[in-house]
């Protein structure tokens, strides 16, 4: 089995995103990037299949900037067994992502694509359902649990009145969340071993797929400061206060 892993380089968790002083967008200048949270996941679940037998060959693609390669090293680092990086200078939207990678999905011709529900800069969570219709693979998103069995796959996924498990049929597409697995650290011998491995770079401007943005970003600004709260005595003080200050209720 051959799994293919996208992932996505974006902010790293830990630091604080500012806009630039004309709003046009984040401002990225000397801002500590990483490998996407869920991607990480996705890429554990990947290397954990391979160690288990069930895999045989697992690939990490990006698409973005010549920068990604950096994530694509450390998907190397990780347990992957070769990296394809789809460059490109633009900042594409989901639709323009997923049309992408079908095309290396259909070069490759996997039996599983796994990828996370989301990129933690976007949070569009768009990405693999629409490669999944693009493909015309089966989905199941959310995943906390997956398991092989044959030309199938059961993956228990998280929903807002619990746990679901569904089997779908291989080849097929499934998005991590976080509960799946805990991703392992880069040891260093391995972080060394992967400059040593297949890194293929395709510049997506030769893929002749339509990128044109279907969006236009107006301005980026920072949330409105919250209110400090209050701490009320009693139940009879709390619905005082929303009753004739907050007014929320009647």
């Amino acid at each position: 089995m051959k799994i293919v892993v996208p992932i996505k380089r974006v902010v790293d968790y830990n630091v604080k995103v500012r806009p630039l002083g004309d709003q046009s967008d984040v401002d990225l200048n000397n801002v500590k990037m990483a490998m996407n949270p869920f991607c990480e996941i996705a890429i554990e679940e990947a290397v954990r299949l391979k160690e288990a037998g069930t895999a045989t060959e697992v690939i990490a693609v990006t698409v973005g900037r010549s920068d990604s390669q950096e994530q694509l090293r450390t998907a190397l680092a990780l347990g992957a067994d070769r990296a394809i990086l789809i460059e490109t200078n633009s900042l594409l939207e989901p639709l323009a992502i997923a049309k992408a990678l079908t095309k290396v999905i259909e070069a490759e011709s996997p039996q599983l694509v796994i990828l996370g529900k989301q990129a933690i800069d976007g949070d569009n969570n768009q990405t693999g359902q629409m490669l999944a219709a693009l493909l015309n693979y089966g989905q199941a998103t959310f995943a906390s649990k997956i398991s092989i069995d044959g030309d199938s796959a059961s993956v228990t996924r998280e929903i807002d009145g619990g746990l679901q498990t569904i089997k779908v049929t291989l080849p097929a597409i499934i998005t991590t969340d976080l509960r799946l697995n805990e991703p392992r650290y880069a040891s260093l011998p391995n972080i060394m071993k992967a400059k040593k491995k297949e890194l293929d770079v395709q510049p997506i401007d030769a893929m002749g797929i339509d990128t044109a943005p279907r969006m236009e970003l107006l301005s980026v600004e920072l949330p409105a400061a919250r209110q400090e709260g209050i701490k009320v005595e009693s139940v009879e003080e709390l619905v005082g206060k929303l009753k004739n200050e907050a007014k929320v209720i009647s």
